[in-house]
């Protein structure tokens, strides 16, 4: 069995600390600049973001979930979420 000295224990406890801080500082950063992202954006909305719509996520050319529409239809899509 290994004991450690109160040194090793206690520079553990900061590392763990100073990686709490980091992730939590990371963490904020990101929701700050998506946050910065929304309020930049016309109205606060992300443009496009119906799956549907990226030929990448949607090979097969199907209908939208929530409209209906195909994606060669989405230029004339009145929906507020597909703006």
């Amino acid at each position: 069995m290994v004991i450690f000295s109160s040194k090793v224990l206690s520079l553990y406890k900061i590392f763990k600390m100073k990686l709490l801080l980091i992730t939590i500082v990371l963490l904020g950063l990101g929701i700050v600049g998506i946050a910065i992202k929304i309020w930049a954006k016309k109205d606060g909305k992300f443009a496009g973001t119906c799956a549907s719509q990226n030929p990448m996520l949607n090979k097969d050319g199907d209908a939208c979930g929530f409209c209906g529409k195909t994606p060669d239809q989405f230029s004339d899509c009145d929906e507020p979420q597909h703006s």
